[in-house]
Parts: structure tokens; sequence; C-alpha cells
């Protein structure tokens, strides 16, 4: 009998759009591995505003060996869902609860880097309501707990940061400031199979008028994507090392992502973020490095499952 597998998305976050397209792609690159029986489980919104044990019942109502739930945001990504899913008891890929929220939280996610030389621009929480830059301009101002460039604004002088610092106030989320820092955008995806994690090809991400933010990302076409980018000496090493190192200490699971800026004036790679749920569309990253690699979309994802299974990938 084929292992049932249950691929949830949706939700409540902002990137629920992105989560279906994600969801429906992994469903399928399952079904072209012929060796799951699928099904699909799209999460409506009013989902997360359900008691624990309701939401954990409703799941395990759903036929499965095992769940992957293709989510990103807060509630998805950032903990809530993972405690569901841990109420539920079925084996599932991805972070457990405490590692998806302390990956969620950028400051957190910062701290700990730090913590372990991991280089990692300035930053520090911020209330809109406040109105003088804590930083010296320019900055990024960006949500604590969102993903996908959602919310996120580069500050280059007094009025970009009036203008970035009202909206963020209208949004009601928490925020925080970061130093920008010029440089090369790169990232590392992980994959833990066995227990034990490696990179894939580094990707450097160029995008067309220099911000990687959702439009770039999901939208147009127009952004150049370099596998294994010319780096200057010791800067790939340096990334991959942190961000498996990064992966081992925060505890995440199965799979990730950690992206980094390459700085111009030179130094190490600054870490940006971790990942705990990359995107899986077709203009995701991990999925564009593991066929750098070598592994197709129904490779990749069959040997996600069997990670999340305990079995060998």
């Amino acid at each position: 009998m084929p292992l049932r597998v249950l691929v949830l998305s949706g939700g409540p976050d902002a990137e629920r759009e992105v989560s279906l397209r994600g969801g429906a792609a992994v469903a399928q690159a399952l079904r072209d591995a012929n060796e799951f029986e699928v099904r699909e489980e799209t999460l409506a919104p009013e989902f997360a505003q359900r008691p624990l044990d309701d939401m954990a019942g409703a799941l395990r109502a759903i036929p499965a060996d095992v769940v992957w739930p293709l989510l990103h945001g807060p509630f998805g990504e950032g903990g809530p869902l993972q405690d569901v899913l841990e109420r539920d008891g079925r084996p599932y890929v991805g972070s457990r609860p405490r590692a998806a929220r302390r990956a969620m939280d950028k400051m957190a996610t910062k701290l700990v880097a730090a913590r372990l030389g991991i280089a990692t621009g300035e930053a520090c929480a911020f209330n809109p309501r406040d109105h003088a830059c804590p930083l010296a301009l320019p900055v990024v101002l960006k949500p604590v707990f969102e993903g996908s460039t959602i919310g996120l604004h580069v500050c280059k002088d007094e009025g970009a940061w009036r203008h970035a610092r009202e909206e963020s106030s209208g949004a009601g989320r928490p925020c925080m400031v970061e130093s920008f820092l010029p440089g090369r955008e790169i990232t590392v995806g992980l994959l833990q199979r066995e227990g034990a994690w490696s990179a894939l090809p580094i990707i450097e991400i160029a995008a067309q008028d220099g911000l990687y933010d959702y439009e770039a990302k999901y939208v147009r076409n127009d952004t150049r994507y370099i596998v294994d980018p010319p780096l200057p000496p010791g800067a790939a090493d340096a990334a991959r090392d942190a961000s498996l190192r990064l992966a081992q200490a925060l505890g995440v699971r199965h799979v990730a992502r950690a992206d980094f800026i390459v700085p111009e004036a030179g130094g190490p790679p600054s870490l940006l973020e971790i990942n705990t749920m990359p995107g899986f569309t077709d203009h995701s990253l991990v999925p564009m490095a593991a066929r750098a690699a070598g592994l197709e979309m129904s490779v990749l994802c069959a040997a996600i499952v069997r990670a999340a299974l305990g079995r060998n990938a």
C-alpha cells in the first residue's frame, strides 16, 4: 500500500497565495514520484481561529501517514500550526514548534547567529508609532514575523523613512529596523537526510531594480538567478558553513533556506534570515537549487517526505 501524504496549503497568513501554488506543486511532484497516495487540503483563513483541539481533530479525520504543511507566515510556519500537528500526532515535514517560532522571529534568529559568530547586520526592535529612526540611514524597516519581503521597506532618506513608518504603523505588526548593507544577495538551500544536513548549490538573486520583493519573487519574470555565482574568496564556504550551523543551532528539520548579503565593501556574508518552510512554486529557490544539484522536483519532494518519516532519503 503506498504511503499516504496529506499536503496542507492556504491558511490565514499574507503568503496564502504562495502557499496555494506551492502546495499544488508539491502534491503534483509527489504524484509524479509514483510511490505516494496524495491528498490536498486547503485550510480556510478561519481555520486558525478554532481551538487547538478542534484544529487537530479536523486534521486527524483526514487519513494520512505523514503531513506536509506547505504554509508560510506566522500561523503556518511560525509555531501555531506546528502545535496543531504535534497534537495530531503524525509525522510531519518541517520544524517542530519551538524551532519554528525561533526561526520565524527574525530578531531571535539574529541573536542566535551572533552567538555563533555568524555575521549579521545591526538591528533592533521598533515600534512604528515612534518617529525617530533608531539607526543611521540607510535602513530596512520590516515585520519581525513575515516572509516573502511582505511589509519590507528600504529607507535611504528621511522621506522614505516617514512613508515606511506610516505604512508599518497602519499594518499593526511588530517591526524591526536593520542597517542597510549594499551587496549581492545569495541564498543557501539546505536538506536534511539520514539526520545530516547538506547544502544545495548557492544561488545569487539579481533583482532588476535591486530589491527582491514580492513582485520580483512571484509576479515578474525579470529577476536573474545565478547558480554557483563567482563570489569573493571564501564567501561561498562561509555562507554554507553559517547556514548549516544556524540550522543545527535552531533545531530546524528536513528543509530550510538561509539568505545572505555578500557586502560590497568586503567581509563575510551577512545573514538576513532563515526560512523553515521555503517556497515550492515555479519561482522558488530550493527547487531551483535542487535541480542544479541533479534532483528533480519529484525526487526532492520524495526525499523530504522520507526524512519526515525518518527513513533513508
